[in-house]
């Protein structure tokens, strides 16, 4: 095509969650439910950390991170699909996709490095419990999180630089609900060679980097709690790692689903469905996880409400 014929593209149309305008009311009331249930959880979580001295442990600082990380995970694409059910026009401005795939891209690489973190994290706790203060003290910890944070957002940063270059001008419409990359690479009219290779090499090298940190962490974790000859030792010990196991295995099972196959076999209610587990879904239930799994949490939980009650 001849670039003067070219009608370049300045907004884009959000097909959303559903094609049947009739129960757009009803997934607004459920997706507003989910939305003040994930917000009121990690809320919850941050707070019971913060006023419960016993929690102030490198554990439960990074669980503190996850739970903000959850609450500006779900407002980037949340509060926009909810506008979007009530409105008659699915609009987003290509400046405003941008700016939205750049912080979405930016948490899902931050909670993938926390995710490595609180993996190394019990790996000390557990397999090094008499160098655990020493090693993960408050002025580690504090480096650590920043950097996490600072190297998550650099790497949304190049991947939102490559995709701003590209040209748009085909459709509008963008089968997802947000603005992701896999819906937005097939919109382009110019070469993606260089944006799939990026997320095939930078993505693979962090995200099975830090996988590979968390298997390995893991192995370790699970041999020692094995080697613990006392029952209740083990039950204790293994509780204290199965949350962060959980979370770790729903985290990176749609990650890899929706990033790492091949393009061909994509498909909206698919690719709709598996976003909505690692973007609405996930950051709801991880505050449960960790609340219902958790003894040392469950108290806490208690201790504060019944300091409010009184």
């Amino acid at each position: 095509m001849d670039s003067t014929n070219k009608t370049l593209v300045t907004e884009f149309i959000l097909l959303g969650l559903s094609s049947i305008p009739e129960v757009e009311g009803l997934f607004f009331i459920i997706l507003l439910l989910i939305y003040m249930t994930t917000l009121a959880g990690n809320i919850i979580i941050i707070t019971v950390i913060l006023l419960d001295a016993h929690l102030h442990t490198a554990m439960y600082y990074f669980i503190s991170n996850l739970s903000f990380l959850d609450c500006c995970y779900s407002s980037v694409t949340v509060p926009k699909m909810l506008a979007d059910l009530l409105a008659e026009r699915k609009t987003i401005s290509f400046t405003a996709c941008m700016i939205q795939l750049y912080f979405f891209i930016s948490l899902v690489s931050i909670e993938c490095l926390l995710l490595a973190a609180m993996a190394y994290d019990r790996y000390i706790a557990i397999c090094h419990p008499l160098h655990y203060s020493s090693i993960m003290d408050q002025r580690t910890c504090s480096r650590l999180a920043a950097s996490l944070w600072v190297g998550g957002f650099f790497y949304s940063f190049v991947h939102v630089i490559l995709m701003s270059r590209l040209s748009f001008c085909r459709s509008n419409e963008i089968q997802h609900f947000f603005c992701d990359i896999p819906p937005l690479l097939k919109l382009s009219c110019s070469s993606t060679f260089t944006n799939i290779l990026v997320i095939f090499t930078l993505g693979g090298f962090v995200g099975l980097g830090v996988l590979l940190i968390k298997i390995v962490s893991y192995t370790f974790i699970i041999t020692t709690i094995l080697n613990i000859k006392s029952s209740e030792g083990r039950v204790k010990a293994f509780s204290t790692c199965a949350s962060h196991l959980t979370v770790v295995i729903i985290f990176y099972g749609v990650l890899l689903f929706t990033y790492f196959r091949p393009t061909t076999t994509n498909s909206f209610s698919v690719d709709r469905f598996v976003s909505m587990v690692y973007s609405i879904l996930n950051p709801m239930v991880n505050p449960m996880i960790y609340s219902l799994r958790n003894t040392e949490m469950k108290k806490a939980v208690r201790k504060v409400i019944d300091r409010i009650l009184r």
